[in-house]
């Protein structure tokens, strides 16, 4: 069985560039035992631009 963590990352409404790195959590969470399984952007904000995106890992539960 595995546990998933899903951390949300806000985009600057202006530019739209998160406003955390996310090679940081990524890297950090590997490091926790986190497998990167994808980087998922809803299309929620106007003209279907998303506000922000969501880094979804996993790891085997013990």
């Amino acid at each position: 069985m595995y546990e998933h963590k899903f951390v949300r990352v806000e985009l600057s409404s202006f530019k739209l560039e998160p406003k955390e790195d996310y090679h940081t959590i990524i890297f950090q969470h590997e490091k926790e035992g986190w497998e990167l399984v994808q980087i998922f952007a809803p299309g929620t904000k106007g003209y279907g631009i998303a506000s922000y995106f969501e880094i979804i890992f996993k790891r085997k539960k013990d």
